[in-house]
């Protein structure tokens, strides 16, 4: 089916002759209407006269075709646009087509205001027509001079690169208003090239090889945009950048010097691999990619614009089980009080007070505070040390995080996060690592995270789809929520967030996050996590932070700093299902997410630590018997002191120490002054289970059930103590 323009206006600068005369004949030929611009200058831009652009009009009238001549400069590009709606009511398809010969440095300004700035008015006046008919095709004429340069041509091509720059923006600005425009460089017979060209070689460059690629290019059907096309004599060919992979050549906190850049060389310029960005933001984004490989990995050497990690890269096998160098945190009542700041807390609502102001007599820490002090194991660079994760750290994504608290948070001290890879899964298109960290104040277990990270295109190492480790997300509830709260977020709120330790210029420079392809700075995904969380804690626990035991959530949709909040809640027991939304466009943000509370007890935590009603009870009273009758052989086969935690409900509930090091044994019940080798914290109900066999210790270990802090090869010496289940 052949092409048709009828209904089209068409406007073609330098019309009068050589590419753009066939450009408006063939557009007249399948219907388009034509303005014929063209100023009638000669070869090196003087004199005028209306003859070249009569003549063509003349020529498509003759064959039944509409045209209208326009003799005015392209630098009075609002006359150019008025002829077409005042002969034709409206714009279609601008082709620009004007060359000059060589000319000395003095014709600088005219080269630049005919093809540059002539390029520029021209379309300027036609742009909001086009925008308003949601159609609009640009082609933009360049030269090969301007891709590749040509000796003695530094005016004409600097100028003819300077329009494929502004018809690459022009595609990208105009792409939503179905505004298309695209490039192309002739090789074609002209008036330019007859003084120039062997007759023969002009011969085979004729206009009409070229004006077929504009036509199509022009076309409704034709959904080409951007592109940069050479052509002449019958051939086409689309041209793109191309870049080597790179390599960095500095280490972070160190100066980077001309030495290494040396040394670098032959890789730098090694296009082995080579890719091929087609966006500002791919071609930025190995900037990206050397930030965050400078500050995560550390690694000279490392490739920015590599792909993501192949299914080599990943060994579950060396990986699960590693544990990253611990981290600590210092901190006092001004970070506590920050990150409220930053979670939408405010003066305006008294119950907020215990959280801002340090001189309030409940002044507290909000639980999602957990997340803060644990989030170093993932921003220091842990993560590269571990072996069998050779992975592309530009890639990770935060997907999912869990929280659980074993004690209200302090207000101030020194935490210690030791980090553990708890599984490594293969999901095909990436593979997601499962990082369990536990937090201590001193020897006591504060709270414990579960960092659930995906790798973009690491999948594919053969391993599994799911772990019985991972903290599972949950659908709501199919009925109307039980409550929902709505909270706006301030412009600053990223600003402010970012303080509590997440520097991440994603959230504040809006440069960085274009890089990303956001319009602005997004806030960050825990951010909106805490905002849910002191929903919820209002909402079922009376902003009472010693009700707060879990938090569970899976990052959907990031943020824009000022939106509104809409969080969701249905109650299931002590459970409180969420899901998240930005109230202004309804998109979930947070999914799958749900709440555990403490049930609301007058019990205090004295009462709750002597472990009355406990079934743990029972069996440390039977281990405390057998100590006494067997306590000096079991010492010899032990030689190790066990501290055991036992918590109900998610609060602690009672403490036992086992000592089979000292003298003959013993069994100590509530606080031990002495020195403990290993300490476990498992609830009462789990630790009935290990006991009976229902519950496999490794496994509840890497569930996250049973926690070990200290020597944990000593755990292999529990089978002495809990041996013989049944009797216990």
């Amino acid at each position: 089916m052949s092409l048709s323009f009828e209904g089209r206006v068409v406007l073609v600068t330098g019309a009068g002759g050589g590419i753009g005369r066939e450009y408006a004949l063939a557009f007249a030929e399948r219907g388009a209407s034509v303005v014929v611009n063209d100023l009638g200058g000669d070869i090196k831009g003087g004199g005028k006269s209306s003859a070249a652009a009569d003549k063509v009009v003349e020529e498509i009238r003759a064959k039944g075709g509409k045209a209208v001549a326009n003799y005015d400069s392209v630098e009075d590009g609002e006359k150019l646009i008025q002829t077409a709606l005042d002969a034709f009511g409206r714009i279609g398809a601008i082709l620009r087509d004007r060359s000059f010969a060589r000319t000395s440095d003095v014709d600088w300004d005219i080269v630049h205001r005919v093809h540059l700035r002539g390029s520029f008015l021209v379309t300027r006046a036609a742009w909001n027509h086009m925008k308003n008919q949601n159609f609009g095709r640009i082609i933009m004429t360049a030269s090969a001079a301007g891709i590749y340069g040509n000796f003695g041509q530094a005016n004409y091509s600097a100028a003819k690169l300077g329009m494929l720059g502004l018809a690459n923006t022009l595609a990208i600005e105009g792409r939503k208003y179905n505004i298309h425009c695209n490039t192309i460089a002739p090789v074609a017979g002209s008036r330019l090239t007859e003084t120039v060209m062997p007759a023969d070689l002009l011969a085979s460059l004729k206009p009409e090889y070229v004006a077929p690629l504009v036509l199509w290019l022009c076309h409704d059907q034709c959904q080409e945009n951007g592109g940069l096309f050479e052509v002449g004599a019958g051939w086409i060919g689309k041209l793109r950048w191309e870049r080597s992979q790179g390599d960095i050549v500095r280490q972070k906190n160190q100066p980077m010097t001309p030495e290494a850049v040396r040394d670098k060389w032959d890789k730098i310029c090694d296009f082995t691999e080579a890719t091929k960005p087609v966006s500002i933001q791919e071609s930025l984004q190995s900037v990206v990619n050397v930030l965050s490989q400078v500050e995560l990995a550390g690694e000279v050497g490392a490739n920015p614009t590599a792909a993501s990690a192949s299914a080599s890269g990943i060994n579950p096998t060396e990986a699960v089980g590693k544990k990253l160098p611990p981290t600590t945190f210092s901190f006092d009542h001004t970070q506590c009080i920050l990150y409220a700041l930053g979670v939408g807390m405010s003066t305006k609502d008294p119950d907020h007070l215990r959280f801002l102001y340090e001189g309030h007599a409940d002044f507290s820490c909000l639980p999602t505070f957990g997340v803060i002090p644990s989030q170093a194991a993932m921003m220091g660079g842990g993560l590269s040390t571990v072996p069998g994760l050779n992975i592309d750290f530009t890639q990770v994504l935060h997907g999912e995080q869990y929280l659980e608290l074993y004690k209200p948070l302090p207000t101030s001290g020194k935490l210690t996060s030791e980090a553990t890879v708890a599984d490594v899964l293969d999901k095909g298109s990436g593979a997601i690592i499962l990082l369990d960290v536990n937090t201590y104040n001193g020897n006591e277990l504060v709270c414990y995270n579960q960092f659930s990270v995906f790798v973009v295109g690491a999948g594919g190492f053969g391993g599994r789809r799911t772990s019985e480790k991972a903290k599972t997300s949950l659908p709501p509830p199919r009925r109307t929520p039980d409550a929902v709260v709505i909270d706006s977020t301030t412009r600053d709120q990223a600003a402010l967030y970012r303080l509590s330790g997440d520097w991440n210029p994603l959230h504040i420079d809006p440069s960085f996050a274009a890089l990303g392809g956001f319009k602005a700075p997004i806030l960050h995904g825990l951010c909106s996590f805490g905002f849910a969380a002191r929903h919820v804690l209002k909402q079922y626990a009376d902003n009472d932070p010693s009700r707060f035991k879990a938090i569970k959530v899976r990052f959907v949709k990031p943020v824009m700093p000022g939106q509104s909040l809409q969080t969701e809640m249905w109650k299931e027991g002590n459970r409180i299902h969420i899901q998240c939304k930005v109230k202004e466009t309804d998109a979930v943000v947070l999914s799958g997410a749900y709440v555990d509370l403490h049930p609301a007890s007058n019990a205090s935590p004295e009462n709750l630590t002597q472990g009355g009603g406990l079934q743990s009870e029972l069996v440390f009273a039977e281990i405390g018997r057998r100590i006494k009758d067997l306590g000096s052989e079991m010492v010899k086969k032990v030689n190790a002191v066990f501290g055991w935690e036992i918590t109900k409900d998610g609060r602690p509930a009672a403490q036992w120490t086992i000592d089979l090091k000292n003298g003959s044994g013993s069994l100590h019940k509530g606080s031990y002054s002495g020195k403990v080798d290993v300490t476990f914290t498992v609830s009462d109900e789990d630790f009935m289970e290990v006991v009976q066999g229902k519950l496999n210790p490794q496994k509840a270990f890497f569930s996250g059930k049973l926690k070990v802090r200290g020597n944990i090869m000593l755990s292999q010496k529990l089978e002495v103590i809990l041996k013989d289940y049944a009797k216990l």
